[in-house]
């Protein structure tokens, strides 16, 4: 059964706060894009670690090898323990971030699919599996694949093995927690969460998949 991770997607640190304070209990992680980070600054990670989980950094990063390594170093000095990196820009820029994770005792997780149904014009199919390839072929610690379409994510286990992959799209996008709990080590809920009314309650619902 999955972690759980908060993609804690709003545009306050008060906001982030507050949702954090109330879910961290059922969580296994947090989960940070630009949203909340161009909102409220990259300084929002010390404030969240306070509650003690670990922080991923959804930056889906893609860019040339140097300017990846850059960004990624930023990300673990301000307390991040993971990043998220597209696969699309190849394998040297994927393997800029698995290495300044490794330097920093962190984890870089590689984009092969997305949740979204644009997602099936690009980032599907035997791309997918390619960049799924090449995560294991740079050392990355993990994919991520969509809980949206389950048989894709068992089609990329077939690919990495034992290593993570941590599944967005849970809840408001559709996925559904019963089928993929198994498939995965890292569910991925935002919006189900963090707009619920009562806060604790939807997490710990989630939290029944809980490893």
């Amino acid at each position: 059964m999955p972690d759980l991770i908060l993609a804690l997607d709003v545009l306050s640190r008060e906001e982030a706060l507050r949702v954090a304070e109330a879910t961290a209990p059922h969580l296994d992680a947090i989960k940070i894009g630009y949203p909340l980070v161009l909102a409220a600054g990259l300084g929002i990670a010390g404030s969240l670690s306070e509650f003690g989980l670990p922080l991923i950094a959804d930056f889906k990063v893609a860019d040339i090898p140097n300017t990846n390594r850059l960004i990624a170093e930023q990300v673990f000095a301000a307390g991040f323990s993971a990043i998220i990196c597209q696969g699309f820009c190849g394998s040297d820029s994927v393997t800029a971030c698995v290495e300044a994770a490794d330097d920093a005792g962190g984890e870089c997780y590689v984009v092969t699919e997305m949740s979204h149904p644009g997602a099936l014009e690009y980032l599907s199919g035997t791309n997918a599996e390619r960049m799924a390839r090449m995560a294991v072929d740079c050392g990355a610690h993990g994919i991520i694949a969509p809980a949206t379409r389950p048989e894709r994510v068992a089609a990329l286990r077939t690919i990495i093995g034992e290593r993570k992959i941590l599944s967005p799209g849970v809840g408001a996008q559709g996925g559904d927690p019963a089928v993929i709990a198994s498939l995965i080590d890292g569910m991925i809920v935002g919006r189900s969460i963090y707009t619920a009314e009562n806060l604790a309650e939807a997490a710990r619902a989630y939290a029944q998949y809980r490893r």
